[in-house]
């Protein structure tokens, strides 16, 4: 089974295309965590609103790779420009149209 998030987060006004810069920054470093799939969104209603969802081979590999260098360096670069306003859930992937 695979590990799943999803969420939202809301950058300060003005900052949004930089995070989301940040966020893709990283994907081949994700993908070799264990990452199967990262997809990072902006809202069509909120023009401060970003979107990312998350799949994993395990919640395991999605821990360890918040320990990686650059995926603190990530969130060190992109805290300063969010609100602090964030959503998301986990869940177990039982099945659907997966990459």
């Amino acid at each position: 089974m695979a590990y799943g998030r999803f969420g939202t987060m809301k950058a300060k006004p003005g900052h949004r295309d930089a995070v989301v810069a940040i966020l893709l920054e990283g994907e081949e470093g994700l993908r070799a965590a264990g990452c199967v799939l990262y997809a990072v969104g902006v809202s069509e209603t909120d023009p401060d609103l970003i979107l990312v969802t998350e799949l994993w081979h395990s919640k395991q590999h999605h821990a360890v790779s918040l320990q990686l260098p650059e995926t603190k360096d990530a969130i060190g670069r992109a805290m300063p420009m969010l609100t602090g306003e964030f959503t998301g859930d986990e869940m177990t992937v039982v099945g659907g149209v997966l990459p």
